[in-house]
């Protein structure tokens, strides 16, 4: 029995990655707890786990009395009695009774199970936290294990660790498979203080670009090269405005890379979404002119702010600033400018933190106007 019980110990502590001693600990305080279940008036109780030598044993302690009768049975023995388990004892002195766990009981026996199972989870609780406490906001590889036909939801291991990654964070047109190696978003780490904490991952985020940029260009590892902002429609294009502290490095060329070789490692990362990379700069018309790449502007106009009052609940309110601006493109460039199904104008507001409203040179009424002046001549 004890070589089975120390070989179930090992499995458990090597499959949960918990420390041998520290789940020897536990799993004493889960058999205390089953003999207390069993004997609810012992008062001492020893169980000694030695995975080295294979030694398992239980006992109740009573202390030796030279009285017949102890007013104590549970706690105190007889010392005729006593030297049946140790012909040495001495009144006073304390002898261990032996606990055989198949009289444990089985209730008993469950109780140090549950109790265990728990001891583990809170191990396992613990462990998360400690390993993703200081990791939000970076990037890791996960193995897909397997994915949801009917949902597309997967199942994908980080660290030995299995989380539930949902189909909404997964890249649109994305298609995993089991045994896939991906790199996540680690969004968040929430719900320390319950039972089971949650890992947010996504592959949807704007900050997965980001991420992918400093693992691929050394330039932003280093902070030679800064990315300003990023503006993202997952799986189907994103635009980052990149600068440089030194006049001397081409902020955008470092991030493409010779012959495209660090855009193309990310595009690929992120199932071919394309990235359009510009240069960030401290005037705002000309950074919106350059967001809206790659339409050509003719001008940019910046419009008063507007401030909103909003709230958020029933009491918070806050002030929201919205700022807004009018861009005049040539007739040609207007759909470019605005793109298919909004999407470079959107890209261009959410780059630029303006509100963008996109015009033709010439509008249709004045078109038309200059054809009949036209003509009239």
């Amino acid at each position: 029995m004890n070589e089975q019980f120390f070989k179930a110990l090992a499995d458990l502590s090597a499959e949960n990655e918990i420390d041998k001693d520290q789940l020897i600990e536990k799993i004493k305080e889960g058999i205390i707890k089953a003999i207390k279940k069993e004997y609810p008036e012992s008062e001492h109780i020893r169980v000694d786990i030695d995975p080295e030598s294979g030694k398992l044993e239980m006992c109740i302690l009573k202390e030796v009395m030279k009285v017949m009768f102890v007013d104590d049975p549970e706690n105190e023995i007889y010392i005729g009695e006593a030297r049946t388990y140790d012909p040495d004892v001495k009144e006073g002195d304390w002898v261990e009774i032996p606990v055989n766990p198949t009289k444990i009981g089985r209730v008993a026996a469950q109780n140090a199970k549950q109790s265990i199972k728990h001891d583990i989870k809170d191990f396992e609780r613990n462990k998360l936290i400690e390993q993703y406490k200081d990791r939000e906001h970076e990037i890791v590889s996960a193995t897909v294990q397997k994915v949801e036909p009917a949902t597309g939801n997967a199942v994908i291991t980080i660290d030995k660790n299995e989380h539930y990654f949902y189909r909404s964070e997964q890249i649109p047109g994305e298609v995993l498979r089991e045994g896939d190696i991906i790199k996540v978003y680690i969004v968040s780490l929430g719900g320390t203080e319950r039972k089971q904490p949650v890992v947010k991952l996504s592959r949807t985020h704007k900050d997965l670009v980001k991420r992918l940029f400093e693992l691929e260009v050394p330039e932003i590892a280093d902070g030679t090269v800064e990315i300003k902002a990023i503006s993202r429609i997952a799986g189907v294009r994103s635009k980052i405005a990149v600068w440089s502290k030194d006049k001397n490095v081409d902020a955008v060329g470092a991030c493409i890379g010779p012959r495209k070789s660090r855009i193309s490692a990310v595009v690929s990362e992120l199932n071919g979404e394309k990235i359009d990379v510009i240069n960030w700069c401290e005037d705002e018309a000309e950074f919106i002119a350059k967001a809206l790449a790659p339409a050509e502007v003719l001008s940019v106009e910046l419009l008063e702010t507007e401030r909103r009052i909003e709230h958020e609940g029933e009491e918070r309110e806050f002030e929201r600033v919205i700022k807004k601006c009018r861009v005049v493109v040539p007739n040609n460039q207007f759909s470019l400018a605005i793109g298919n199904k909004g999407q470079n104008a959107k890209l261009a507001a959410g780059l630029t933190n303006y509100k963008i409203d996109i015009i033709p040179e010439v509008q249709p009424e004045a078109a038309a106007e200059q054809g009949n002046a036209g003509d009239g001549e």
